[in-house]
């Protein structure tokens, strides 16, 4: 039997992972949408592509819940995207209201699913979504690190000169400026970037890491980064979908990993059909439990303001 992903919100994020789900071969694709036209006009022209790229799924354009019945993975990226002079927080009040609607109804046709919340701000975003879908904590899952870590190995390979893909690196904590980039972690190959880079260089990337996305804000000027979210909600669903036990960074709501409870963060985890199958702990140095704390605590008031 195919596999079926839905797409909640048919925007720049939702289309791009819809084509992603189409490249990957990840099966029937259903892209959902409350604006009526734009779903089904966007999904016709994916599907269209068949003949050119061999994509043998299904894609279907819809502005109603019950075409998503029965989807293996969940995906939602609806609700308003960032502006220059924005922060992920400005987002928070309307975009509980979207996401709310998005999870209460897909669970309705989805009971069994794993969901995957893009919308920002992921963290309260995601602890929406586990609030009112009544669906397991290890099957709703935010992505946050997939993307921050691909901005990290992106500014880290530049300034090595080196294939990015063979940088290793991990971001854990929040999807904000309070996100944490592990610098002793990092490496090439195994070699290790402390080894390669200066501190002074280091420093640089970290912090560009944690404003990737307002400096892609600051040039698009009319919307924000939709490519790699895109794409790194994709990389998920596909290592739910193969149950492949892929190792990635994803806000999990934890308890008592790393001293927290009651939070999702971003922390390494295994990704399997079940959806988060294990969250990876290792020792943290003091300077890092102090980082993730300071995590902790900007989440803590985005939870708080959601009022859920």
């Amino acid at each position: 039997m195919e596999k079926k992903i839905t797409i909640i919100g048919a925007g720049n994020v939702g289309a791009t992972a819809a084509h992603w789900a189409l490249v990957r071969r990840l099966g029937d694709v259903v892209l959902l949408d409350v604006m009526e036209g734009i779903p089904q006009g966007k999904a016709l022209d994916l599907w269209q592509s068949g003949p050119l790229d061999g994509y043998p799924g299904k894609m279907l354009g819809s502005n109603d819940y019950a075409d998503s019945k029965d989807s293996d993975v969940v995906i939602i990226s609806a609700g308003l995207a960032r502006k220059p002079g924005m922060s992920r927080d400005d987002l928070l009040a309307k975009n509980v209201a979207i996401v709310k609607s998005c999870a209460e109804e897909a669970v309705k046709y989805s009971p069994d699913c794993v969901m995957i919340v893009v919308t920002n701000p992921i963290d309260a975003m995601v602890h929406t979504a586990f609030k009112v879908s009544g669906l397991p904590k290890e099957r709703i899952i935010g992505m946050a690190g997939v993307l921050d870590s691909a901005r990290y190995r992106t500014f880290l390979a530049e300034a090595l000169g080196v294939a990015a893909r063979d940088v290793n690196a991990l971001v854990m904590g929040i999807h904000g400026d309070n996100m944490l980039p592990l610098v002793r972690l990092a490496n090439v190959s195994g070699v290790p970037v402390t080894d390669l880079l200066s501190a002074e260089e280091l420093e640089q990337i970290v912090h560009r890491t944690q404003t990737g996305g307002i400096e892609i804000v600051n040039h698009l000027k009319t919307g924000s980064a939709f490519y790699t979210p895109g794409l790194a909600a994709i990389e998920m669903a596909e290592a739910v979908l193969t149950d492949s036990r892929r190792v990635m960074a994803c806000a999990a709501y934890l308890e008592g990993e790393y001293g927290i409870s009651g939070y999702f963060l971003g922390v390494p985890v295994v990704l399997g059909k079940n959806g988060v199958e294990k969250v990876l702990q290792f020792e943290l140095t003091e300077d890092e439990k102090s980082a993730l704390q300071d995590s902790v605590d900007s989440v803590s008031k985005q939870m708080a303001a959601t009022g859920l």
